[in-house]
């Protein structure tokens, strides 16, 4: 037979799993990227970096009508500027520039020049 204080434990334990969980899956969504689509750079040509920073190390450079498969937007505070995050493929070549960032404006969604803004996180 359980006694109730090991009852009480027992309910605790298990409502705290449940919260750890419930909130874990909670912050999965949240964290989570946009969904993927394709769109082709809109700017004469954009550099795709590393990370999102006007000073980040350059990966290669993307081409009007160039192929962005992407995935996320990226807030970057400091610059007050937005990324797209994405990767880059060639229309001459298909060549694969690489998985990078590029400045939003010229790889939008929207496929137009300039482009509506996400809003500016607080």
């Amino acid at each position: 037979m359980i006694t109730r204080p090991r009852a009480q434990r027992a309910i605790a334990a298990a409502s705290l799993g449940l919260a750890v969980v419930a909130g874990g899956l909670a912050t999965a969504t949240a964290a989570q990227a946009y969904d993927t689509d394709t769109t082709t750079i809109s700017c004469s040509a954009v550099k795709v970096r590393k990370a999102p920073s006007k000073t980040s190390t350059v990966l290669g450079i993307g081409y009007r009508h160039d192929k962005v498969v992407y995935d996320q937007w990226v807030y970057k505070k400091a610059e007050k500027t937005w990324y797209t995050r994405g990767t880059v493929t060639r229309k001459s070549d298909g060549k694969k520039i690489g998985r990078g960032y590029m400045i939003y404006n010229c790889a939008n969604p929207y496929k137009t020049n300039p482009a509506p803004k996400p809003p500016v996180p607080k």
